[in-house]
């Protein structure tokens, strides 16, 4: 029987404006890279912009740091005109540990970074988006934020918070042409897992049906179609990447 060869799916995305946090690694640099590929003008908001991925243009952004994001969408705006799609990938694990042995600096980072960047960035072009009548928000959150991760639980916590945010934020712009969705991964092959313990990571592929990591390319693929008008009728939704391992 021969073999079917998968191809995947053609988007146009030309002239629209998308914003990567993040998106000098992993998640973040697939997206960003598969977004050009489909004819958009990106700009990746990151912290070590010193380097640049392909022809994006890049700004050294804290997304923790609510004037760093204010002036980055400004020069964005500014340079570019508007902001049609914003991905959220900026993150950080941190470490894994029993909860009782987190201690509150930790704790508040992994929030910080995980859910306030969430915040602040969503907060910063929510008004562009509703002006434009037009945008698309994908929020990377974690199948963590559903289940709880053992020894994970501020990236558990922060993820979780991730995905109520988003739930909140596109029923509040559903009537403005903005669609706001989480997707939610469980492991993914990134240099992010090199922050956990080698136990931990085979501890998620342990709990997947597929036996194995997601990859960064699953993950940009359902960023495409979140951003596409074939994304129509969704919104505060959260959807699940996990081989088969998500239950609800």
């Amino acid at each position: 029987m021969p073999q079917v060869q998968s191809q995947l799916p053609v988007y146009n995305f030309e002239h629209q404006v998308a914003v990567v946090t993040g998106g000098l690694s992993g998640i973040g640099a697939a997206i960003a890279a598969r977004l050009q590929q489909c004819g958009a003008q990106v700009v990746v908001w990151d912290l070590n912009a010193s380097a640049k991925p392909g022809d994006a243009h890049t700004m050294k952004v804290d997304v923790t740091n609510e004037a760093s994001v204010a002036q980055a969408l400004a020069d964005t705006v500014s340079h570019l005109g508007r902001v049609d799609f914003l991905i959220n990938s900026a993150g950080w694990a941190g470490p894994t540990m029993p909860l009782d042995e987190f201690t509150l600096e930790v704790w508040n980072r992994v929030l910080n970074v995980n859910l306030n960047g969430v915040f602040l960035t969503c907060r910063a072009v929510t008004p562009v988006m509703r002006n434009q009548g037009f945008g698309r928000i994908v929020n990377i959150a974690s199948l963590a934020g559903k289940e709880g991760t053992p020894n994970a639980s501020a990236y558990s916590a922060a993820k979780a918070g991730v995905l109520a945010l988003t739930k909140s934020l596109g029923k509040e712009l559903a009537t403005h042409g903005v669609r706001v969705n989480a997707i939610a991964p469980a492991a993914i092959d990134t240099p992010l897992l090199a922050q956990m313990s080698p136990e931990h990571v085979q501890i998620m592929v342990n709990k997947s049906p597929q036996q194995r990591l997601g990859t960064v390319s699953e993950v940009s693929e359902m960023t495409m179609w979140l951003c596409s008008d074939a994304c129509s009728f969704h919104s505060g939704a959260v959807f699940d990447l996990s081989g088969g391992r998500a239950t609800y």
